[in-house]
């Protein structure tokens, strides 16, 4: 008689040299990734002798936490973290709303303009970012959005929809247009249909937008540093990068003020990071 095997029993999957192989590449690699960010901790505890008398995976003698302090104190982190949260966060929000918004007309309308749209958002991302610094900047001096709060702000926002309308369009195409038939034949308006019925279904993409643009904005420091001059507006990129001038380099200071910089956006990703890998790979299997 054939013996029934047990659900509760655990299947040991054989461990083939293959298997082997991959685990150790893997290792190394996370390895590879996880020694940058050990280091940059590690300098934010030491003192600056320990800085140039050890090397750069010797633990410091003593945790020093007067390195945050002197970053707080030196760097004015109080006002530049919270203009980099400022711009960041409203351009972010902005970004979610439009594109979105502009991706399901885009994606639910068949008329030639909104294929010439598409198509238009899609050379807006072939455009090297680097040939549209002089032009963004002569356009924001005409209109008086240098040294600005506003003209930060919109600029991010206009350089980034591009790639925001091409991600939501493409998952918009995962969206059954099913469920927007059904919502108008029970009366739904299309304010409503959109809010109620395709909004939450871009979860998964408007994460994924979220934290791509709010790691490109709040680490941003060529657009930062060409449209702020003033002390008051700077941001936490700009800030830092002076600690890393020829004259005065004050390494373990700047290494404190990178971890206090890092953890908003690690915090971030850690709270969206289901809904973005959902995102990422969206499309992939067919089904």
């Amino acid at each position: 008689m054939k013996k029934i095997k047990d659900p509760s029993e655990k299947t040991c999957i054989p461990y083939t040299k293959s298997t082997l192989i991959t685990q150790i590449l893997m290792t190394i690699v996370a390895a590879v990734f996880i020694l940058p960010i050990f280091v940059v901790f590690n300098y934010s505890f030491k003192t600056k002798k320990e800085l140039y008398l050890t090397n750069a995976l010797t633990l410091p003698s003593s945790i020093q936490f007067e390195n945050y302090k002197k970053a707080f104190e030196k760097l004015n982190l109080a006002t530049t973290f919270t203009n980099t949260f400022l711009y960041t966060a409203i351009a972010v929000l902005v970004l979610a709303i439009l594109c979105s918004a502009t991706a399901w007309a885009i994606a639910r309308s068949k008329g030639k303009f909104f294929k010439f749209c598409y198509i238009y958002f899609i050379i807006g991302i072939l455009i090297p970012f680097q040939a549209l610094f002089l032009p963004i900047y002569i356009i924001g001096a005409n209109l008086n959005l240098t040294n600005t709060r506003f003209g930060i702000i919109f600029m991010y926002i206009a350089t980034a929809i591009s790639f925001g309308v091409f991600l939501m369009t493409s998952f918009m195409s995962t969206v059954p247009i099913e469920l927007e038939e059904a919502a108008r034949i029970d009366g739904c308006s299309v304010i409503r249909t959109y809010f109620t019925v395709v909004l939450p279904l871009l979860k998964p993409a408007m994460a994924t937008l979220i934290i791509m643009q709010a790691f490109q904005i709040w680490n941003d420091y060529m657009l930062a540093s060409l449209y702020v001059i003033k002390k008051e507006l700077k941001t936490l990129t700009v800030v830092i990068q002076s600690l890393f001038s020829a004259q005065a380099s004050d390494y373990t200071t700047a290494m404190a003020a990178i971890v206090i910089s890092v953890m908003p956006i690690a915090i971030l990703f850690l709270s969206l990071q289901k809904y973005f890998i959902k995102g990422m790979t969206v499309g992939a299997v067919k089904g």
